[in-house]
């Protein structure tokens, strides 16, 4: 009896281990079916994720994924388009963990940020040689770490005042300030007519880096604010210090919007327009917002000389897209990055933007304000970014806050150049440039 039951035992056993082996192996079938699938959907669906939630960018890269599909009808673009700075904070966690397949970002230090970590996949094969003669040397060395190139560049624009020329000739301005004198000067006659001066909003911090940029490139130059930039000079330098003791000049002479702290470039874009400020220190993507009624009466201006000495800089921030290196549909990627290089999708996302397009091939719109930033980028004696897209974001963001601070409080300018000085030495480590 008990051989019996022992046997019948045995017999369960074996049958509940077959049982589980074909479950198994069909729950691994299963799965097999199941992840072949998927992939394969995968493999037919592009996610990209955007940061130009502005109108004018918008609608203009809405419509070049709508071509895109139609000259791709296998692939299903899933565009996502996040808020710009809660997208810059939220990139680098993409990235590490499950990235989408394309990216928007910067070129230059932020895109080099990325590379060292091996988090942006090399696109090299993409740059053909008819693609690179296409392409302004400064575009091409921009997306370029190591010989290699790791995103595709496809708009630039220049940075500079933007203001009403009635509300500056309504104050006795006759033409828009060309020296550092005319600058004050045209900062006094405004505010006798109780309008501010300079617009700004620095609530999102990287507009008052404009202002550092400009009167740091003016006062000490490119190779001075470049080696800044990468922490090599301490934010403690005289010459540093100079350029906070003329910006002070301006901030003590009540030049600046009152409320910027509480407002967003965007929100104070509109005392331009309504006559309520003189200027505004701003990128070429402003021109696709101005009003109908006010857009004959804008105009633009370079940033005026302070040291005739020094050659004339500009910034000219360069944006471009990206291949996560942990992107998943990587061959519909590289299909959606040629695309972009295309002259013919260059110049159509570009006339809707109203930017530059990099590729030297497309066409620019016949616009007053492209053909001055076109004239101004050509003749820059060379090029720098933006404050936070040459240095570390780290240090940016530190320093930024710092900018914004100083705008409100400038007599604790010692207090915040320590503050970013140390921040730099963490970063960086030791100078490498003596102070002076």
């Amino acid at each position: 009896m008990r051989r019996h039951r022992r046997s019948l035992r045995h017999d369960f056993a074996r049958s509940a281990r077959r049982w589980a082996g074909a479950t198994c192996a069909l729950l691994l079938l299963l799965g097999a079916l199941l992840g072949t699938a998927s992939s394969a959907q995968a493999a037919g669906t592009l996610v990209i994720n955007a940061n130009t939630t502005d109108p004018a960018p918008r609608a203009a890269w809405q419509a070049a994924v709508r071509q895109f599909e139609a000259e791709h009808p296998d692939v299903h673009v899933e565009f996502n388009v996040y808020d710009h700075e809660s997208y810059k904070k939220a990139i680098r966690n993409w990235l590490a963990s499950v990235p989408p397949d394309v990216v928007f970002w910067f070129a230059g230090n932020r895109m080099r940020q990325f590379v060292t970590p091996g988090l942006l996949e090399d696109v090299s094969p993409l740059f053909t040689p008819a693609l690179k003669s296409a392409m302004h040397p400064a575009a091409l060395d921009l997306v370029t770490f190591d010989g290699r190139q790791y995103g595709v560049p496809y708009q630039h624009y220049q940075v500079g005042f933007y203001f009403r020329s009635d509300v500056l000739a309504g104050a006795g301005i006759a033409e828009p300030p060309r020296t550092w004198a005319d600058l004050l000067s045209a900062c006094e006659r405004l505010k006798a007519r109780n309008i501010e001066p300079f617009a700004i909003g620095t609530r999102d911090l990287w507009p008052a880096a404009a202002w550092f940029d400009y009167l740091d490139l003016r006062e000490n130059g490119l190779a001075f604010h470049m080696d800044l930039m990468q922490g090599r000079v301490p934010y403690t330098d005289r010459r540093v210090r100079r350029v906070f003791d003329r910006w002070r000049t301006l901030v003590e002479r009540g030049c600046f919007s009152r409320n910027h702290a509480s407002s967003s470039w965007q929100e104070s874009q509109a005392l331009l327009y309504t006559g309520k400020a003189g200027m505004m220190l701003i990128g070429n993507y402003i021109v696709p917002n101005f009003p109908p009624e006010v857009r004959e009466r804008m105009a633009f201006a370079p940033f005026p000389v302070i040291d005739p000495a020094v050659p004339r800089y500009e910034d000219a921030p360069m944006n471009t897209i990206h291949i996560p290196a942990g992107a998943r549909n990587k061959a519909d990627a590289r299909t959606f990055l040629s695309f972009v290089m295309r002259a013919d999708v260059q110049e159509a996302l570009n006339r809707r933007m109203l930017q530059i397009p990099v590729n030297t091939n497309a066409g620019i719109v016949d616009d007053p304000f492209l053909a001055a930033g076109r004239k101004l980028l050509a003749n820059a004696d060379g090029l720098a970014q933006f404050f936070d897209r040459d240095t570390s974001d780290d240090l940016a963001n530190i320093a930024m806050k710092g900018f914004q601070e100083f705008l409100l409080k400038p007599e604790r300018m010692d207090a915040i150049l320590d503050t970013i000085e140390r921040a730099r030495a963490r970063i960086y480590g030791a100078a490498t440039v003596s102070a002076r």
